[in-house]
């Protein structure tokens, strides 16, 4: 099975060598705009080269069943959407429709949903009704794919950020004996390395830059979302408790809840892009793009350690989901803060700030 490391490895690099020429050729590829500041047109097709690479390996080394059939087939259907969104500029009702979808389909098809939420308030497990757990697998899996989506804006955070999760999941799954998931999730690691690599201008230099796009950051939330049901739901899996999968998402989860709550208190749209997320706050606060990137990979980190470290250490579910609850109230307060604390931190250091770049 080592030996699918290395094959997903080079696979992934081929895919993103010839898909980036496809990019070129039929005008899959972002440019610059009073958002995106980077340089020149940049293919869009990280994520489609990605999804290309494991599903080749996948086909060659794990046994086919319905759940990787389902799987693939769900995330083909997510790949397919981000591309026309990344092309044509869907309409976020269509993308969340489809979405939508996916989750009755995972539902429905594969038995994946959330029935179990622990026991989050003390010694009595919450159980879901059928109704209500379908409710609240939809708007998990939602949850996911945007929150994925939204990190998606510096280089290599996208590709960071997945990396560290399912780096976590591999970990909880291969110490819980489940060596297929666990083998299934360092896959996804070993795919996204050459784009990672590739996106950072790490290897052939910034000629040869390539974007996730829509269609990578849906098929990355969706494929966190289907390793979390199905390590927390399924009880002949059960390797880890449903609110260790909080603290394994919890900066995407959080910028993501936190940017829309921000959003719609100024009466935006919640969907309505702009340039508020941490990424773009670190950076305001005159950190580096690549150090942006460290820290926020670190933050993460920690956080998926922390989840790890409690659930293998036996803390209880309450204990661990009230500490996750403080840690978001820390989080939203500091950023709707932040342009106090920028201030200070620049007048700290001697540097001049921008009040204006600063979200209030």
């Amino acid at each position: 099975m080592n030996s699918a490391y290395i094959v997903v490895f080079i696979t992934s690099f081929i895919a993103l060598f010839l898909m980036r020429k496809v990019a070129k050729k039929i005008g899959l590829v972002d440019k610059p705009n009073a958002r995106k500041l980077h340089q020149g047109a940049v293919p869009l097709v990280g994520g489609i080269s990605v999804f290309l690479a494991l599903c080749a390996v996948f086909i060659l080394y794990l046994p086919m069943n319905l759940n990787l059939a389902l799987y693939l087939s769900c995330s083909g259907v997510l790949i397919v959407l981000g591309a026309l969104d990344d092309k044509f500029d869907l309409s976020f009702k269509i993308r969340l429709f489809v979405q939508a979808g996916i989750s009755l389909a995972m539902i429905v098809i594969g038995g994946h949903s959330l029935h179990n939420l622990g026991y989050l308030m003390g010694s009595e497990t919450i159980a879901l009704g059928e109704v209500a757990g379908s409710i609240i697998t939809i708007l998990a899996v939602i949850g996911a794919i945007n929150a994925f989506n939204m990190v998606d804006g510096i280089d290599g955070l996208l590709g960071g950020l997945a990396s560290v999760t399912f780096t976590a999941l591999g970990v909880v799954f291969f110490t819980s004996g489940n060596e297929y998931l666990g083998t299934f999730c360092l896959l996804i690691v070993a795919a996204l390395i050459p784009y990672i690599l590739l996106n950072l201008g790490f290897m052939f230099g910034k000629r040869y830059k390539i974007f996730m796009g829509d269609a990578g950051s849906m098929f990355i939330g969706f494929s966190v979302v289907w390793m979390l049901i199905r390590g927390t739901q399924e009880p002949n899996i059960d390797a880890f408790k449903p609110v260790t999968a909080l603290w394994l998402i919890a900066l995407p989860l959080m910028d993501m809840a936190t940017i829309m709550i921000r959003r719609m208190r100024k009466g935006h749209s919640p969907f309505k892009p702009d340039r508020e997320h941490l990424h773009h706050i670190c950076q305001r606060m005159g950190l580096s793009p690549l150090m942006t990137l460290f820290v926020i990979c670190l933050m993460a980190s920690i956080c998926a350690v922390v989840g790890l470290w409690a659930d293998m250490s036996g803390v209880e579910e309450s204990t661990m989901f009230i500490a996750f609850l403080g840690l978001f109230v820390v989080y939203f307060t500091v950023i709707n803060h932040i342009w106090r604390i920028t201030s200070w931190i620049n007048k700290l250091f001697g540097r001049h700030s921008n009040s204006n770049e600063i979200p209030s």
